[in-house]
C-alpha cells in the first residue's frame, strides 16, 4: 500500500480516509477508540473531522467528534504519525458560523483545544460563505499558517465559480492555496462532481477527498427494499436510491465483488482509489466488520476490465 500526496502538500496519506462524522453521534467514545485503533494498526494514517460534528445528534453541542479524536490522540501519544483534517464555516449556534476572518481565527483555536493538539494538518472550508470575499478567508487561513497552527489548507462544498476564484486569488495575491477538495461522490452520485469540479480538480492538481464514498450505506448492499431501511440511523435516506439505476449499480457490485470474493463495499471503495481524481475517499465504520472491508479496499486486485465494468453499469 502506497501513499498519495494530498495536492501539492507534503502531506502523505493511505487511500483511505477515516470520517470521524460518527464519533459522539452513532457511535460512543469506547468503540471510536476501537475503530481508530484498527484503522492505524492496519496501516492507515488520515482521520477527517469537522467542528460541527455530531452537533445535529440530541443533546450535542458541537465539537464532540474532535473532541473524541483529541483524547484518542493524547491516549495514544501518536500525533506525529497521524494525519489530521478538520473544518470550519458550518452552523455552530450562536451565531458561530461563516468564513469572516475573526470567526475562523477563533473557531481553529476552538478545534485545536478539542484536539489537544498545537495544529491541524489540513483545515477546511467546510460550506462556502458568499457574503465574504475569498480573500478575506484566505487571508485568515495566512495568519493561521504563519502561527503554525494549520499546515495546509481545503475546501468542501463549494461552487466550481467560487473554487476556481479562491484558486486565481491565491495565485494573484500570494495566499494561501486550496490543496484538497471534499466533493460528494461515489459510485452512484457520479454526475455532480464528474461534469464540473473533476476537471478543475485535476487541471489544479487538488487532492480530492470525496465523502458519502459508500452512498451512506447503499453501496455496501444492506438497503435493497423500503423493509431495510429501519438497519441504521440513515435508512431512511435510502428511498433515493431505490429505483432502475441503484439496482443496476448493486447488481454489477454483486457480480463483481463476488468474481473477487468480497464485499459489495470493498468494490465500490476499490473502484474510486482507481479514479484519476481521487486521493482517498472519506469512509466512516460503526463497527469492525464494516471497518474490515474498507481497509481491504486499497489492495483489492481488481482489473481493468472490472473498473470499466463498473464505470459503465454506473453511467448515469
Amino acid at each position: 500500500m502506497e501513499k498519495r500526496q494530498l495536492g501539492d502538500s507534503d502531506l502523505q496519506v493511505y487511500p483511505i480516509t477515516f470520517g470521524g462524522n460518527v464519533f459522539g453521534w452513532t457511535i460512543d467514545e469506547k468503540m471510536s477508540f476501537k475503530l481508530l485503533d484498527a484503522f492505524t494498526g492496519a496501516g492507515f494514517n488520515f482521520i477527517d473531522t469537522a467542528d460541527v460534528y455530531s452537533r445535529w445528534a440530541p443533546e450535542n453541542k458541537g465539537g464532540e467528534s474532535e473532541t473524541i479524536i483529541g483524547k484518542w490522540l493524547k491516549q495514544n501519544g501518536n500525533r506525529d504519525k497521524i494525519i489530521i483534517a478538520t473544518k470550519v464555516g458550518s452552523d455552530m449556534g450562536d451565531g458561530k458560523k461563516g468564513l469572516k476572518k475573526k470567526y475562523i481565527v477563533k473557531a481553529a483555536e476552538d478545534s485545536l483545544k478539542r484536539l489537544k493538539t498545537d495544529h491541524i494538518d489540513l483545515y477546511q472550508t467546510h460550506f462556502d460563505d458568499t457574503d465574504t470575499p475569498v480573500e478575506e478567508t484566505l487571508e485568515a487561513y495566512q495568519q493561521l499558517i504563519a502561527e503554525g497552527k494549520v499546515r495546509y489548507i481545503g475546501a468542501s462544498n463549494m461552487s466550481p465559480e467560487r473554487l476556481r476564484e479562491s484558486l486565481d486569488a491565491s495565485a494573484e495575491k500570494g495566499l494561501p492555496r486550496y490543496q484538497t477538495f471534499q466533493p460528494h461522490y461515489n459510485l452512484y452520485d457520479r454526475e455532480g462532481f464528474e461534469s464540473t469540479v473533476e476537471p478543475l480538480a485535476l487541471g489544479n492538481n487538488l487532492g480530492v477527498i470525496p465523502y458519502f464514498s459508500l452512498a451512506s450505506g447503499f453501496l455496501t448492499g444492506k438497503y435493497r427494499s423500503k423493509d431495510d431501511f429501519g438497519k441504521s440511523l440513515r435508512g431512511s435516506s435510502m428511498d433515493k436510491y431505490l429505483n432502475d439505476r441503484g439496482f443496476k449499480v448493486l447488481a454489477v457490485l454483486d457480480e463483481v465483488s463476488k468474481q473477487l470474493n468480497t464485499t459489495p463495499a470493498t468494490v465500490a471503495l476499490a473502484w474510486l482509489i482507481q479514479r484519476p481524481s481521487i486521493t482517498a475517499p472519506i469512509v466512516s465504520a460503526t463497527s469492525l466488520d464494516q471497518l474490515e472491508s474498507i481497509i481491504q479496499a486499497p489492495e483489492l486486485q481488481i482489473t481493468a476490465h472490472e473498473i470499466e465494468l463498473l464505470t459503465q453499469e454506473s453511467t448515469w
